[in-house]
């Protein structure tokens, strides 16, 4: 009776997971640059499943009574860029991250939604500047345009800075935080924050939406729904089951 418990316990703390997932992934629907996440599961201690009929045991394959989550794993997959004539939005046209300098760490984002500070410096809201070549960017005004390489130029043409666009190497596992943001190990980033196979572009006036599918994630989260409220049902009912044998057990 207690492996009914732990079964449909383990089912309900899986689905309930699940569903932050879900629900986290359409709350940034909108976030610019932000990818989405989804829940690889497995299972725990897998044991024999037997049959009783007739007081014969026959083998009918392999269980197990517990379900848990192994990971949660970001998808990498393309979104689609959309044009908004905004100076201060710029988005990557092929793999990499902005870096941005928040507190003592380099940040990674595919978030080019940008603003100027108080002191003229270009940064992403809440979290730092935007890092460039020689540090933090410093354009003063948002009178500034930029190559396809990424080079930012000011009114006159001259070059300010250019941005440090980061692609970590194949075996980096990046850390991901809210908001679209990830991070990697130093040794994860080549020396200077480059590893160019294919050139990206840079696109201003441009922003990468989420990649989020609006309809799969809705199809996702009814479905893990309904699972959660099966397994509290079954809950439910090996609840009562234990009950009813406790009780006559009593009367015994």
């Amino acid at each position: 009776m207690l492996t009914g418990f732990y079964t449909a316990t383990s089912g309900m703390l899986t689905q309930q997971r699940t569903l932050n997932v879900h629900a986290n992934n359409l709350n940034n629907l909108n976030t610019p640059g932000f990818k989405s996440e989804k829940v690889v599961t497995t299972t725990f201690q897998q044991e024999f499943l037997n049959r009783l009929e007739g007081g014969v045991y026959t083998p009918v394959g392999h269980g197990a009574p517990l379900v848990t989550v192994e990971d949660i794993r970001t998808k990498f997959d393309s979104s689609m860029l959309e044009r908004t004539d905004r100076a201060l939005d710029f988005a990557i046209e092929g793999e990499g991250f902005f870096t941005v300098r928040s507190g003592e760490r380099d940040m990674l984002t595919r978030n080019g939604n940008f603003a100027i500070d108080e002191e003229g410096y270009l940064i992403l809201r809440g979290i730092g500047r935007v890092q460039g070549y020689k540090g933090d960017i410093h354009v003063r005004t948002s009178k500034f345009t930029i190559t396809p390489d990424g080079e930012i130029l000011d009114e006159k043409e001259r070059v300010i800075d250019s941005f440090l666009i980061s692609i970590p190497a194949e075996d980096t596992k990046l850390e991901k935080y809210p908001n679209g943001l990830f991070a990697a190990d130093e040794t994860g980033l080549p020396d200077d924050g480059l590893e160019f196979i294919d050139m990206p572009r840079i696109l201003q006036g441009v922003t990468e939406r989420s990649n989020v599918d609006i309809n799969r994630e809705m199809t996702a989260m009814i479905e893990t729904q309904r699972n959660f409220q099966s397994c509290n049902n079954a809950l439910k009912i090996i609840d009562t089951m234990n009950q009813k044998t406790v009780t006559n057990l009593a009367s015994l």
